[in-house]
């Protein structure tokens, strides 16, 4: 197969990427950014993301008298001679031949080269490599093929991988596919400012781990998104479909505001409450600044927590001004400190899912059905302030973790396959809130980011506000997907820890602002821009999904008692 050369390599470097004169019968609004392209090289073929595009004149007298518009003929006569296309490359990784020598072509008349020498290959016969190199003056620039893809980035019925597609290049209809066996080893992220498709993409990513078996997943829906189904963005009104619909045996809905879940046509919700005594002062700590309250309340609840064990709150909110000020006398204790503490806890006296003593422990419940392979949605419905998702989430997830910290340390001990957790995957959104610098050092979520998979544990995080999200926490995220960014602050955040990232700065700000990513990091061998693969009825058929959303009531509570048959209950 004989393809047409775009330019050849003039100037480069290994740290500022690779500089290409067009050749003149290339327009440069055939190059966008985000494109790939691969440079042929005399032992080594470069595979190369375009990250600017300018144009340049061999004479500025040609700037001060132009030709007019109109005249193509002119503009001909000056192309390639007086003036010229360039684009810059960043190259990302290079295929070298391991099992039979590689031969450059001449060239033919046109420029062109053929690389049929370079033939499909199968991954026994090319030896993937991160670029240590780069390509001699005057290497050849081709558009990059589909047999270059496949080689890089698989093919989603792989049956050594998981891989799964997330969507394809922007001038190609070659699936770009991410392997979810690397992606749920470590904590990652799905960024973009409002508007951009996040929550897409997550159901997106979350569909392909339940498809694939490669995790289970327990999402805090704080806008009630995942579970059944959510508004589509658009003029017309319309819904798709959420995981309970698309998974119908393998996804449980669990609710902590019922009379929403009920007004919005959910089947099979199972309630969830939590209690004030389940409450410990770590929660507290981390919505302090939602309610206001100081260290030195937290010190003084720490009076009242040894004083009366986990009903401290009860034992608080029960007190009189006069009560308060004998524990204090008692106790050591300042009065002012614990009158403003219990001012502020009154505000959860207000959260639906909030009880004073739960006839049962509900995280208990999460946990069997994770244990027992089910994926949980806790849908928070009218309970999607701030302080009330940040309780809840902190509540539930500080416990789970602590269950597995113990599965995994019994694995450790008995090397038994049996006893081995199941590899956990946490979504959280407004991640910002619960990885901020100033509290993240006390927070479950800056601990399990930290940990990367050492208890079985990884996070993904959703957030509109990379840059308000700790550097630490940041520069340990495994794979960062990323939509439209506008703000200077957030672009830096998302390229913390990465290599080479000022090259890809340009690209990610160029992005269109709907379906459109740029993906980095452990679960892709290179960065790559993508379209993300649509959310939509072909989906739907693609990942064989069952669904449910057609069930007559009576399969619906067939469905419940099996269900509850399965947890024990």
């Amino acid at each position: 197969m004989i393809e047409q050369s775009f330019g050849s390599v003039i100037e480069g470097s290994l740290s500022q990427g690779l500089e290409v004169l067009l050749h003149p019968d290339v327009s440069v609004e055939q190059m966008r950014v985000g494109k790939f392209l691969v440079v042929q090289g005399i032992k080594s073929r470069f595979f190369c993301l375009l990250t600017d595009v300018s144009l340049g004149t061999t004479n500025p007298r040609i700037l001060s008298n132009p030709p007019s518009f109109e005249d193509s003929f002119m503009r001909d006569v000056l192309a390639g001679s007086g003036t010229y296309g360039k684009v810059e490359l960043a190259p990302m990784l290079m295929f070298t031949p391991i099992e039979k020598e590689v031969q450059v072509n001449a060239k033919t008349k046109n420029g062109d080269s053929s690389l049929g020498s370079f033939e499909v290959q199968t991954s026994g016969d090319i030896e993937l490599l991160p670029v240590k190199t780069i390509p001699a003056h005057f290497s050849q620039v081709y558009e990059a093929l589909e047999k270059d893809f496949r080689c890089v980035f698989g093919w989603e019925d792989d049956l050594t991988r998981r891989n799964f597609a997330i969507g394809k290049p922007l001038d190609m209809e070659v699936p770009i596919c991410i392997d979810l066996d690397r992606f749920v080893e470590r904590s990652n992220g799905v960024f973009g400012k409002s508007g951009t498709g996040k929550s897409f993409l997550t159901r997106l990513l979350i569909s392909g781990i339940i498809k694939k078996q490669a995790a289970v997943n327990l999402m805090f829906d704080m806008h009630s998104e995942y579970g059944w189904e959510a508004m589509r963005e658009g003029k017309h009104v319309s819904t798709v479909k959420g995981l309970r619909q698309l998974f119908s045996s393998e996804v449980e809905i669990y609710t902590l505001d019922v009379e929403s879940t009920k007004r919005r046509g959910v089947r099979d919700a199972q309630d969830l409450y939590l209690s004030f005594d389940q409450i410990e002062i770590e929660d507290i700590r981390l919505v302090g600044y939602e309610l206001g309250i100081s260290e030195a309340s937290l010190d003084n609840a720490e009076i009242l927590r040894k004083e009366y064990g986990k009903s401290w709150i009860i034992n608080l909110l029960d007190m009189t001004n006069e009560d308060i000020k004998i524990f204090c006398q008692e106790k050591q204790g300042h009065p002012g400190s614990l009158m403003s503490l219990q001012r502020k806890l009154m505000r959860l006296e207000k959260l639906k899912y909030l009880r004073t003593v739960c006839p049962y422990n509900y995280i208990s419940q999460i946990l069997q059905s994770l244990n027992a392979g089910k994926h949980v949605v806790v849908e928070f419905g009218s309970q999607s302030n701030i302080l009330s998702y940040m309780l809840a989430t902190n509540m539930i997830t500080r416990r789970i973790h602590a269950s597995y910290v113990k599965q995994s340390e019994k694995f450790l001990q008995s090397k038994n396959p049996s006893d081995r957790p199941r590899q956990l995957v946490i979504t959280i959104e407004e991640a910002h809130r619960f990885l901020d610098s100033k509290i993240v050092h006390q927070t479950i979520f800056g601990t399990i980011a930290r940990e990367m998979r050492k208890y079985f544990v990884t996070l993904l995080i959703v957030d509109q506000r990379p840059s308000g999200i700790d550097n630490e926490v940041m520069s340990q995220i495994g794979t960062r997907i990323t939509c439209l960014l506008n703000d200077e602050k957030d672009i830096e955040a998302i390229f913390t820890g990465v290599s080479g990232g000022q090259n890809l700065r340009s690209v990610l700000s160029k992005l269109d602002s709907k379906q459109q990513a740029l993906i980095l990091g452990h679960a892709v061998p290179m960065p790559v821009v993508v379209r993300t693969r649509g959310y939509d009825q072909q989906f739907y058929s693609e990942i064989g999904a069952t669904d449910c959303s057609e069930w007559s009531d009576e399969e619906v509570l067939i469905a419940a008692e099996v269900a509850k048959a399965d947890l024990g209950f």
